[in-house]
C-alpha cells in the first residue's frame, strides 16, 4: 500500500489511462479526486472502484475552464485537506494533416493539453509549496520526443510540457516536491476515437496500434512504480520506444522512415 491515505487528484479519470490510474491508486488505498468532464463516466469510475466511498470525492472539471480552477483547487483542498499528488492526464488526440487542419483544431488542442494542465498545475502549486511536501505527474507521451505526420498540434503540445515541467522541476525540488513525467507509447485506449479531425470533428476510428497497444491497467501500474520510485522521466510501451532512440542517434535514418507514414498509426 504504498500511497495509503495520500490524497491523489486525477484529471481524465473518466476513461483510458486516468480510469485505469483511478483503479490502481484506490487498490492502494489512496484517497481519490476524480475529475474530468462527463459527471456520468466519472459516476462509474466511483462505483467500480472498492472500499469506502468516503475516499472517492468526484469534481467535475473542464481543462478549458481555466478561471475555475482556483475554486475547483479550493474544493479539492477542502474535501481531503490537502492534495499530495496531482495526476494531470486529462487531454485530447489529432488525426489529420497540417494543410488539412483549421486553426481552431491546433488551438483547442494546445489549450487543453498544454495550458489547461499548465494553469490547473498552477493553481494547485501554492498549495504544496505551503506544505513542502507534494508530487506533480504529467502524463506526457513518446511523441514529446518524436514527430509524425497527422499529429503536428498532439505533438507540439506533448514537447510544450516536456520543456516546461523539466523546467518546474529544476525550481521545486529544493521545496520537496517532485515531478514525474510519463510518456506513454501505445496503449489501448479511445484516444484515437475522441481524437480531432482537421474540421474539429472527431477522428472516430480506431488505429491499428493502439487497438494492439499495451492494456491499459499494465501501464497504470507502470505509471505507479514510476510515482514510488520518485522518477524524473520515464517511457513505457513496446517496440515503439526504440523511435526516441531512434531519432536522438540516427536523426537522418528516422526522418526518411517517419515520411513514409502519410496514415493513422
Amino acid at each position: 500500500m504504498r500511497f495509503k491515505d495520500q490524497v491523489v487528484w486525477i484529471t481524465g479519470a473518466s476513461s483510458g489511462i486516468g480510469e485505469a490510474l483511478s483503479y490502481a491508486f484506490n487498490k492502494e488505498g489512496a484517497r481519490l479526486i476524480l475529475s474530468a468532464r462527463r459527471d456520468a463516466e466519472l459516476e462509474r469510475v466511483k462505483q467500480n472502484c472498492e472500499g469506502s466511498r468516503e475516499k472517492l470525492f468526484i469534481l467535475p472539471l473542464d481543462l478549458n475552464h481555466f478561471d475555475s480552477f482556483a475554486e475547483k483547487v479550493r474544493i479539492a483542498e477542502s474535501e481531503f485537506g490537502r492534495i499530495d499528488i496531482l495526476i494531470n492526464n486529462g487531454g485530447i488526440g489529432q488525426r489529420s494533416l497540417v494543410k488539412d487542419t483549421i486553426f481552431e483544431v491546433d488551438r483547442a488542442i494546445m489549450n487543453t493539453n498544454y495550458f489547461g494542465t499548465v494553469a490547473l498545475t498552477k493553481a494547485v502549486l501554492p498549495g504544496i509549496l505551503a506544505r513542502k511536501s507534494g508530487h506533480i505527474v504529467v502524463i506526457s507521451s513518446l511523441m514529446g520526443y518524436l514527430d509524425t505526420p497527422l499529429r503536428s498540434a498532439y505533438a507540439a503540445s506533448k514537447h510544450a510540457l516536456q520543456g516546461y515541467f523539466d523546467s518546474l522541476r529544476s525550481e521545486v525540488w529544493q521545496d520537496n516536491i517532485k515531478v514525474t513525467i510519463i510518456c506513454p507509447g501505445f496503449v489501448k485506449t479511445n484516444i484515437s476515437l475522441n481524437a480531432l479531425a482537421a474540421d474539429g470533428g472527431k477522428h472516430a476510428r480506431m488505429d491499428n496500434t493502439q487497438a494492439s497497444g499495451m492494456a491499459a491497467d499494465v501501464c497504470a501500474a507502470k505509471i505507479l512504480d514510476a510515482i514510488a520510485r520518485g522518477k524524473n522521466e520515464v517511457m513505457i510501451g513496446g517496440k515503439e520506444v526504440l523511435a526516441v532512440y531512434l531519432k536522438r542517434f540516427l536523426p537522418s535514418l528516422y526522418s526518411k522512415i517517419v515520411r513514409r507514414v502519410i496514415k493513422s498509426s
